[in-house]
């Protein structure tokens, strides 16, 4: 959990963080969130004019729908807070966007995509600068649109879906599971047998034919050279390996590491194809961890966008501005709406913004 108190200015005088104890239940983590408020508003020195909560799953302005990490359902916005104040809740990745959208990288945009890729895949479609939640709250999960329809399991049910090889776990996982599977001996790691987008550790259905293998995708172009290499040695670590590891990894020319890279490229180039022409955003806004990875992302994925919308111009990928502090931020902006001000964040500064930032 992150908070912050933020005052009407925009000004951020403190920001902090707890542990979501989750393993103990829906009510541990409620009793958590009374607790972090109870004690962001004491260090203020008074009562706030008002609490903006940004919260994981389903979620309307007033309740906490559902959530299968947490496991609480319909619970009131007014239960998560112990003080006698106006009180607004969003999507945690809605809120995000909103930030992003009044304060950071959409500031000036009427209608983008906001696409935080973390440990999953989620987006917030900016519409008008609000965020957009579909007819009941599940509007943005992008995450699993199937992008290898006969590829590897996702948790959610489904067979490959974006998140399952674009999010930063994902690339880690498959990165690991083919390093620790190829033969210590072999001077290179194995040629997969599966079509490209696919582990070699994927088990498909056993009612489907093993699919022909498909047409191997067009190569990755980094924005940095990448050098004639021998086959890089599998890392001792590989069980325990980062997306971020991995990307550097890519980026020296390890010929397991470009492969899963590419694989990753290439699933957010369907997914983002399939948004595009659907919605023609004027921008997609790229967050999360491996965004942070700049150019060695973005510029083989606009390149496959553009690729795969041949009559018609990709939209521009741009760095989420906030980082961290976008779903806080988010929430301070929910809270002065829920305390009548409707124009939050319009006038704040950028500078302002920069300090302190919540790690």
């Amino acid at each position: 959990m992150k908070g912050g108190l933020v005052t009407r200015s925009g000004e951020i005088v403190r920001t902090d963080r707890r542990a979501t104890p989750r393993d103990r239940g829906p009510a541990a983590v409620i009793a958590t969130i009374r607790s972090f408020i109870d004690d962001l508003a004491t260090a203020g020195g008074g009562t706030p004019e008002g609490v903006g909560l940004a919260v994981p799953g389903l979620v309307t302005a007033e309740t906490a729908l559902y959530s299968a990490n947490i496991g609480w359902r319909d619970v009131p916005a007014t239960d998560l807070v112990p003080l006698d104040v106006p009180v607004m809740l969003g999507h945690d990745v809605r809120t995000g966007g909103l930030a992003e959208s009044v304060l950071g990288a959409g500031r000036e945009l009427s209608d983008f995509l906001f696409l935080p890729i973390g440990t999953g895949i989620a987006g917030a479609t900016i519409v008008h600068g609000e965020p957009y939640g579909g007819s009941a709250g599940w509007g943005g999960e992008i995450g699993h649109i199937p992008v290898f329809p006969a590829g590897e399991p996702c948790a959610c049910g489904q067979l490959g879906c974006l998140e399952t090889y674009a999010s930063a776990s994902a690339v880690a996982r498959r990165y690991s599971t083919r390093a620790l599977s190829a033969s210590p001996s072999s001077s290179s790691p194995p040629a997969s047998s599966f079509p490209r987008g696919t582990s070699s550790a994927t088990t498909l259905p056993a009612t489907k034919a093993d699919p022909a293998p498909a047409t191997e995708a067009a190569p990755v172009h980094f924005p940095v050279p990448v050098p004639a290499v021998e086959a890089a040695p599998v890392p001792a670590a590989a069980a325990t390996i980062t997306a971020e590891q991995v990307a550097a990894l890519t980026a020296s020319g390890d010929p397991l590491a470009t492969e899963i890279w590419g694989d990753a490229v290439e699933a957010l180039s369907l997914a983002l194809a399939t948004y595009t022409l659907l919605l023609d955003p004027s921008a997609i806004v790229l967050g999360g961890g491996l965004a942070e990875a700049g150019p060695l992302l973005s510029d083989p994925l606009a390149e496959r966008l553009q690729k795969r919308l041949a009559f018609r111009d990709a939209p521009p990928l741009r760095q989420a501005a906030l980082g961290m502090s976008a779903g806080m931020l988010g929430a301070a902006l929910l809270g002065w709406r829920a305390a009548g001000f409707a124009d939050a964040g319009t006038t704040w500064s950028l500078d302002v913004l920069k300090s302190p930032r919540v790690a």
